[in-house]
């Protein structure tokens, strides 16, 4: 049986923070393979600080690239509408009847659990993943106990921070893979719009 951890973001950029952690999840969980889901953003949401599906995708293909075990699945790119986990995780239920799935979250995650759509549904058919975060509580649900917990060097790197640096003209080397940079310079993504000529407009 095909141990697989599913890893969803919005990946806006991919950074070496997201490798780092799925590289970690991978050894220490024994797991066959890491697949990265991006969320949708529907067109109307997009905007200078979020880059469109089609270059998240690119930027995350890029990133993942030289890693064998390292797979991105658009599943979510490709269903219409919020991206909620549990109509992922059915869906790829059905379609991988023999793989066992688990779910990659953030220490800070873990506590909003009892938010999440069908979460009593989703424990059953997934294991939660979660790396502990310095500052970040891991006992205050009910639902904590259900995530497994993985400690792991703390690398600061938040794609906020560096979609920031991009406005401000600062480089990201080090902190994104050289392709995700490149595809950052090249299409201009996250850079400040000066002027209103700049800017795609409707009329609509």
């Amino acid at each position: 049986m095909k141990k697989i951890g599913l890893f969803g973001g919005t990946f806006n950029p991919p950074h070496l923070g997201h490798l780092l952690f799925a590289q970690e999840v991978l050894v220490e969980f024994g797991l066959d393979e890491i697949w990265f889901i991006p969320v949708n953003v529907p067109p109307h949401k997009e905007s200078d600080d979020l880059a469109s599906n089609q270059d998240r995708l690119d930027m995350l293909v890029g990133a993942t690239d030289d890693h064998e075990q390292f797979y991105v699945n658009t599943i979510e790119l490709e269903r219409e509408g919020p991206s909620y986990t549990i109509d992922t995780i059915r869906q790829l239920t059905q379609l991988y009847p023999a793989y066992e799935f688990s779910f990659l979250i953030g220490g800070d995650m873990i506590e909003y659990l009892p938010k999440w759509e069908k979460i009593d549904e989703l424990l059953e058919l997934i294991t939660f993943i979660g790396v502990k975060r310095p500052g970040s509580s891991v006992d205050t649900t009910s639902y904590s106990k259900h995530v497994r917990l993985l400690e792991m060097a703390q690398v600061d790197i938040s794609s906020t921070a560096i979609r920031k640096r991009v406005q401000e003209g600062k480089p990201i080397t080090y902190l994104v893979p050289e392709r995700v940079e490149v595809l950052v310079k090249e299409r201009k993504l996250y850079e400040q719009r000066t002027s209103l000529g700049h800017r795609k407009t409707s009329s609509h």
